[in-house]
């Protein structure tokens, strides 16, 4: 677009025409706001026309997890008690993205209230899988993985507290971060974990939401979580070699109940990233079962605590899936929630000195390929938030790239983490990888 090639206006025309062909097969999409697209495409135009510049993501179509506030149209969270809820002002993401002159398609299913790994949802249809229809997205991200992986916009913003941008940007093929704890604001969003939440990019490529991310991330002093740090430049070291660099693709927990064509992906792309140059070392992580356990206890006792009062005064407007989920949390005791944000902030320093030998470490992102909707729920969420919890709760960037396919045509994810705020580090590693593969250049038959 910088080049003239195509307008913002034919552009955005061209995705929501694409929208309204396929979208009725995955319910990628809440609400398409297609009459405020237009109006922020011809602006876009008329800006460029008169010189000004706001930015890579200028006239790109993007869209938005229906958590985020876009003023003017209801934040649902995907559930019946907030069908109603109008918001009067933009959430940080949104205010940011609109300051870049991106222009927002629409909103973005998911599984309710974020609190769900399938998005399979009571209340707005179950988010498809666009390389399957009948298997799920992942969730609670899945409704934009699926809108990324399908092409009805170039990018999307979503939310992780257990694994919710990586889980379905692995099951639907796509490329996911979530980046550090407080890197970007979430102010005007709906909270599912304070300690635990995050906001982040889904796109095509690394490169991708290198760019996305920029636009998004800030300090922002209205948000009590979000840190006063600097923002770097997330594109620059994209290009970098990995010569020199070091990794550990750690054994044990992370080969535990693990299908077996995930794991040899998983072991190829080690080989991808030696040939690029970097080294492989052995290391042993921190207690990732503690962290894995800490993320639930934490999640689960904040979660019903900004429920509450609907927990009392609407149970019925809850899927059966998500109240269960709340009422779980009776059993957890005070004590018990605050020994976990005490060994949380523990597993978080041993995390962080971990990272004093090494640049960067390479996991599965899930255990299993995305299953077939209508599937045990409770037995899928620990197989597909087992590698991702420990990284919300101690609040590491981590990135998900497609990095194979099964033998039935299923997207098998890679996950990269790495030190707190080296998302950029995170990029350039992802982005070497993609420079040498093709995985995330597939596009499904929909």
């Amino acid at each position: 677009m910088t080049r003239g090639e195509i307008t913002a206006r034919a552009l955005t025309d061209a995705f929501l025409e694409r929208i309204a062909q396929t979208d009725s097969k995955l319910d990628s999409f809440i609400l398409v706001t297609a009459a405020l697209a237009r109006e922020r495409a011809q602006q876009a135009d008329a800006e460029r026309a008169q010189g000004i510049a706001r930015g890579v993501l200028q006239g790109i179509p993007l869209a938005v997890k229906d958590l985020f506030d876009l003023r003017g149209f209801p934040t649902t969270a995907a559930s019946n008690i907030l069908r109603q809820n109008i918001a009067a002002a933009d959430s940080a993401v949104v205010a940011n993205l609109d300051a870049h002159g991106a222009v927002i398609v629409g909103k973005n299913n998911l599984h309710e209230f974020a609190y769900g790994v399938t998005n399979e949802n009571p209340h707005f249809g179950a988010a498809r899988n666009p390389w399957q229809v009948d298997c799920i997205t992942g969730g609670s991200s899945g409704g934009g993985a699926a809108a990324v992986a399908a092409r009805l916009c170039l990018g999307v913003i979503g939310s992780d507290t257990g694994g919710s941008i990586r889980i379905p940007a692995a099951l639907c093929g796509v490329t996911g971060l979530k980046p550090t704890y407080g890197r970007v604001s979430l102010r005007g969003a709906i909270p599912l974990s304070w300690s635990n939440d995050h906001a982040g990019p889904l796109a095509q490529t690394a490169e991708d939401c290198a760019l996305i991310l920029q636009a998004i991330a800030g300090y922002d002093p209205l948000d009590p979580a979000s840190a006063n740090v600097p923002t770097p430049d997330f594109s620059a070291r994209l290009n970098e070699p990995l010569r020199g660099l070091r990794f550990v693709a750690p054994r044990d927990y992370f080969e535990t109940d693990v299908d077996a064509e995930i794991s040899q992906a998983a072991r190829a792309a080690e080989r991808v990233f030696e040939d690029l140059g970097a080294t492989r070392v052995e290391k042993t992580l921190p207690d990732i079962t503690a962290m894995f356990e800490t993320n639930r206890v934490t999640l689960r006792v904040e979660a019903a605590a900004y429920h509450r009062a609907w927990m009392e005064t609407r149970p019925g407007d809850y899927g059966a899936d998500v109240y269960a989920r709340l009422k779980s949390s009776e059993t957890i005791r005070a004590d018990e929630y605050a020994h976990a944000r005490r060994r949380q902030a523990e597993l978080t320093r041993a995390l962080d000195l971990f990272f004093d030998d090494i640049d960067f470490f390479i996991t599965p992102t899930t255990r299993i390929p995305a299953p077939r909707i209508g599937s045990d729920a409770v037995a899928l969420a620990s197989h597909l938030t087992a590698f991702t919890a420990p990284f919300d709760v101690t609040g590491v960037p981590a990135l998900s790239l497609p990095c194979g396919f099964t033998r039935d045509g299923l997207p098998i994810g890679l996950q990269i983490v790495g030190r707190a705020w080296h998302e950029a580090r995170v990029l350039q590693v992802a982005h070497q990888y993609q420079r040498v593969t093709a995985w995330h250049s597939q596009m499904p038959a929909i």
